[in-house]
């Protein structure tokens, strides 16, 4: 029988990583072959850990054009489409040749002339200290579009929908679209909405005016200070994310388990009541 050759990446400093880490080693070596981590050659990448985890594991392995291969340890884990046991059930219809792949869209993000960054879930202005309403002048494909005043703006891609996204009010959008979101936070106007645009639109957003706080923040992590007169470009990333699915759950079943979708409120988790 031939072997996949797979990579794990585990940060096995965390005791609950480095169990399940250990946990798949035994129980997937009838179908597997462990590479090092920083093999480019693997055929599949198991990502253990919570979304911020995978999230920084997906644009190297998007470059490589490596499958992710997502196994939840954390709290919500919305892109690992696995925990230990259902990677360990379902590893004779994950280990093969042609797996189920979702592939998902990734922006490109830039600056000013600076370096683009991939983004996996999203990138967001943030308005900061001292919390002043930003300004922000918007364009697409070239054409000018109205000007946002408010506390700073989200651009999702589908993947990163049920992220910040959803949080300000944003659509949910199925992950395997062509498209992606553009969605203000807090618009001093209520005929400002989100949009969702077509995956090949240009987008332009200048900062004209901002807070000595005001900074842009990609999947999570602070990417620079933004200044007025600055601009910031989005566009379709070329690369995409190649997420392998769960044979035994879609997407709409993570929606409804894990969000909670269309849930009645009597029947939604209540929090533990002060004594």
């Amino acid at each position: 029988m031939t072997l996949s050759p797979i990579k794990m990446l585990a940060d096995r400093t965390l005791k609950d990583v480095d169990a399940i880490a250990q946990t798949l080693e035994k129980e997937l070596a009838d179908v597997v072959e462990f590479l090092p981590s920083d093999s480019n050659k693997a055929s599949l990448a198991i990502a253990i850990g919570g979304d911020g985890t995978l999230i920084k594991h997906s644009r190297e392995l998007a470059e490589q054009g490596i499958p992710l291969v997502g196994v939840n340890s954390g709290r919500l884990g919305f892109l690992a489409r696995f925990d230990a046991d259902s990677l360990i059930e379902h590893r004779h219809a994950v280990f093969i040749d042609s797996p189920k792949i979702l592939k998902a869209m990734l922006l490109e993000i830039q600056v000013d002339n600076q370096t683009p960054i991939t983004v996996t879930n999203e990138a967001m202005i943030a308005a900061g200290a001292p919390f002043r309403i930003l300004k922000l002048g918007l364009s697409i494909d070239g054409v000018p579009a109205p000007t946002l005043h408010g506390d700073g703006v989200i651009v999702a891609t589908p993947t990163g929908s049920t992220a910040h996204n959803a949080s300000v009010g944003g659509p949910i959008v199925d992950p395997s679209s062509n498209a992606f979101i553009l969605a203000p936070i807090a618009a001093h106007s209520l005929a400002i909405r989100p949009i969702v645009l077509d995956g090949k639109a240009k987008i332009t957003i200048e900062i004209l005016q901002a807070n000595e706080g005001t900074s842009l923040v990609i999947d999570g992590q602070v990417q620079c200070i933004m200044r007025a007169g600055m601009k910031m470009s989005v566009q379709q990333s070329k690369h995409t994310l190649s997420i392998v699915r769960n044979p035994a759950r879609s997407y709409w079943n993570t929606l409804v388990d894990k969000l909670h979708w269309a849930a009645h409120p009597e029947l939604q988790e209540k929090p533990p009541l002060n004594d």
